[in-house]
């Protein structure tokens, strides 16, 4: 076995290649295989995927299959078949209605040698996965850095002999799972640093000591990645350029590419969904590179690395590194040339005609689309129509006392799986039919419903948890860093990025009514994002732990929402937003006709199908008046396509109502086109009355309450105000005292 430090190097042609930007997927799945001389070098074929997520479907999964077996044919006793993590879980209605048994029988068929467990393989708990999942499937399932009870939960590791050398594969799965999964089904599990446990892991199978295990090639497989979204195969220098500065700003994909051994010859990675096959530096081996690899979601991606192995020194090159599409061969040519694809095709039909019988109930109606952004997950930093119904749906079917008396819904963006299309497709027989396999499609995760008690502080503390922070409060600087809470139509709230961490929401109304600090309000959600039954909260939303009476309503998500859909027949699409960004509100009082001059946006919910944008927004004041109007304004994201909408809107103060030259709170109301209504307050100093003659200025005299000791201003209590004095309640949250408090 080979025990001295590997060398590894690109293949001259590839290293040509890569140079010029060359590497790009070829028009059928299969590329040449490489020559070499067998009596000295060995080749390994490593195929890879991640995010399968049960997504079957008869032609697609097929030509899956196709693909895979394309790829294995140069190789055909070279290759092995890895796969990132969530296999299951998050499924569509095929699988998961049958527990996504299809699923892995179609993982199964595909003969893949191994899997790194995701998150989603803890869905259902850890007990599903080590009893039920692992006796499925016949592959193993590696997981280096998890335990339970202080005992590993399964194999870390896997060895192969591939073409007379040890192949020793590496499963790992993202240190952020206990907040991704329902903290009820993972009591006692740990889930350690992936790097440190692949290291060590890593170092046993390189060490010398044939009682260990030894490995001449070591594979990565951690279900962890980039956000950074590339072209599939896009030149290695802007892979480089892109990837390199997210490796060296941290977080756990940086941690990966900088912190995986040397002994690591090749990282697959998953959970992002994102797509790059990078030659990323290997560190603390001066010019050496080594492939980083992530191949979309739901199939749509084959990653490829072929390996050339020196049986002598060890020294390892990479000769082919491809991210290849889904081959668009008919189902037919698959199936007569592969059969691995036509024993998958078998088991997807059976699925799809069982999930068909389960699923063709007519259980609603729309009146229009009702979708996620951009008919995806991937964004889960805006507003969506789907997300505010799944909100009211939570509010309104848990509203009932004896279900928990709720007052608002509130549910996390990755809670929301897909959307519910208006336009007709088979069975359906006219637009607008909702079918029990598209409501299950939306809330797959069967999660428990529960209410909470939560005060108006932890409401506010809850929407700055938005922006997205550990445990401890440190916020995140990669991956998802921001999470839009859907809402229930009946809450509304103004936020400004701007400002200082945790000092960004303002101005939250429930039924149009402020919210106050101490006010007790009943929250309802799912049991994983509110992490009930001690558990973790969800998705990074530590606030929920301080809320108090926990009850379960006894209903889980799909039933909730097929009751909903009951009672609610033609539902429509809301295009109007709980929130909008606010950046210019003033901090301190402003007199009486004061110029303003806000910066808005996030004014439409521009990525939901059938959103239309706005042309205009107004402001106007507690009489009614239109006091300031801003023309609406297209913000594209990095794709050119429409993101977010804004607008740069200009007023002049109002104080309807006020007498005298007290500071008196106005509510002024921003409006826009699409039905969007929303609350925010200034704190206005009437216009002042000529001077007494003798007497104190009107507003600035000795007891005013702008700068005296008592002013009531925008938000918490700050403390000690070096201008408006001890008690002054201004944006701030420190004591969390003002009456009408967020």
């Amino acid at each position: 076995m080979n025990t001295h430090a590997k060398k590894r190097t690109l293949a001259a042609g590839a290293a040509c290649a890569v140079a010029a930007g060359l590497l790009v997927a070829p028009a059928t799945a299969s590329a040449a295989p490489i020559t070499v001389d067998p009596a000295t070098t060995a080749v390994v074929n490593l195929l890879h995927f991640n995010d399968f997520h049960g997504r079957l479907d008869r032609t697609q999964t097929v030509q899956f299959a196709g693909t895979v077996e394309q790829l294995r044919a140069d190789y055909p006793d070279s290759s092995l078949l890895l796969s990132g993590g969530d296999n299951i879980g998050a499924s569509n209605f095929t699988s998961a209605s049958q527990d996504d048994e299809p699923s892995i029988e179609v993982l199964n068929a595909l003969e893949v040698d191994a899997a790194a467990v995701g998150n989603h393989e803890f869905d259902r708990g850890v007990d599903d996965l080590t009893g039920r999942v692992d006796a499925l499937a016949d592959f193993p399932y590696l997981s280096a850095n998890v335990t339970l009870d202080g005992a590993p939960i399964g194999p870390a590791y896997e060895t192969f002999e591939v073409d007379g050398i040890t192949v020793g594969v590496i499963g790992a799965v993202t240190e952020q799972t206990p907040s991704l999964v329902d903290g009820a089904g993972i009591v006692g599990v740990e889930f350690g640093d992936p790097v440190e446990a692949v290291n060590a892991v890593a170092a046993e199978l390189t060490d010398g000591d044939p009682a260990n295990g030894e490995a001449d090639v070591i594979v990565a497989e951690i279900h962890e990645g980039s956000q950074i979204q590339l072209a599939t195969n896009a030149p290695q220098a802007e892979q480089q350029a892109a990837l390199g500065a997210d490796a060296a700003a941290g977080g756990p994909f940086g941690e990966i590419v900088t912190g995986l051994s040397a002994d690591v010859d090749v990282i697959f990675n998953a959970h992002t969904h994102r797509t790059y096959s990078w030659l990323a530096p290997v560190p603390g081996v001066a010019g050496a590179t080594r492939p980083v690899v992530q191949s979309n979601e739901y199939s749509n991606l084959v990653g490829q690395v072929v390996l050339a192995v020196d049986r002598e020194s060890g020294d390892v090159s990479v000769e082919a590194l491809t991210n290849h599409a889904r081959t668009t061969a008919s189902v037919d040519s698959l199936v007569a040339a592969h059969p691995r694809a036509a024993a998958v095709q078998t088991i997807v039909d059976a699925a799809v005609e069982q999930a068909a019988v389960i699923g063709n109930v007519e259980v609603g109606t729309i009146s229009g689309p009702i979708t996620v952004p951009a008919l995806s997950n991937g964004n889960r930093g805006e507003e969506s129509t789907a997300a505010q119904l799944v909100a009211n749906m939570y509010r309104d079917q848990l509203a009932d006392e004896g279900r928990g008396g709720a007052d608002i819904g509130v549910v996390n963006p990755g809670g929301v799986r897909d959307s519910l299309l208006y336009a007709a497709t088979e069975p359906e027989a006219q637009d607008g039919i909702v079918r029990l396999a598209e409501a299950n499609t939306m809330l797959p995760f069967i999660n428990n419903l529960w209410t909470i008690t939560m005060t108006g502080a932890e409401l506010d503390e809850l929407l700055e948890q938005q922006w997205q922070r550990t445990a401890d409060g440190t916020p995140l600087t990669s991956g998802r860093t921001y999470l839009q809470l859907g809402l229930s139509d009946n809450v509304t709230y103004v936020s400004d990025p701007s400002r200082a961490f945790d000092d960004r929401v303002s101005d939250i109304r429930i039924d149009g009514e402020p919210v106050a600090a101490d006010q007790e309000i009943r929250v309802a959600s799912a049991s994983f994002l509110m992490g009930v039954n001690g558990g973790t909260p969800g998705d990074n939303f530590w606030a929920f732990a301080e809320g108090t009476d926990e009850r379960d309503s006894g209903l889980v998500d799909l039933d909730a929402l097929l009751a909903y859909l009951g009672d609610n027949p033609g539902l429509a699409p809301d295009y109007s937003v709980r929130h909008v960004d606010v950046v210019g509100l003033p901090d301190a009082p402003v007199a009486e006709g004061a110029a303003l001059s806000l910066e808005v946006s996030q004014i439409d919910r521009i990525r939901s199908l059938g959103a239309e944008v706005s042309a205009a927004v107004e402001v106007v004041d507690a009489a009614g008046a239109v006091i300031g109007t801003g023309a609406v304004e297209i913000v594209a994201d990095a794709t050119g396509a429409p993101l977010s909408t804004t607008a740069q809107v200009e007023l002049v103060a109002t104080a309807p109502g006020a007498t005298g030259a007290e500071a008196t709170e106005q509510t002024y109301t921003l409006r826009a086109e699409n039905g969007t209504a929303i609350p925010f307050e200034v704190t206005v100093v009437p216009a002042a009355e000529p001077e007494a003659p003798g007497g104190g200025h009107p507003v600035f005299g000795d007891e005013h309450p702008v700068h005296g000791d008592d002013h009531p201003g925008r938000g918490f209590d700050r403390g000690s105000h070096p201008v408006f004095g001890d008690d002054h309640q201004g944006k701030g949250k420190g004591g969390k005292g003002d009456p009408r408090a967020v």
